[in-house]
């Protein structure tokens, strides 16, 4: 399990097929990572999470 919360919740975002809070939670780290809030372990795990869980269909 990923020790950052936001990495937690984009992959429960991607797993639940909502590409908007997907898309939202990496705005956030990055806007957090470009303003030194953050060091870069978040945004790496955060790629990791990108790279590696695949964005599920919506099912409607």
């Amino acid at each position: 399990m990923p020790k950052h919360e936001s990495v937690q919740a984009y992959i429960a975002a991607r797993n639940a097929g909502n590409a908007d809070a997907a898309s939202r939670i990496v705005a956030e780290v990055t806007a957090r990572y470009s303003t030194r809030t953050t060091d870069g372990s978040e945004l790496a795990a955060l790629l990791d999470a990108n790279l590696t869980v695949p964005l599920a269909t919506q099912k409607g």
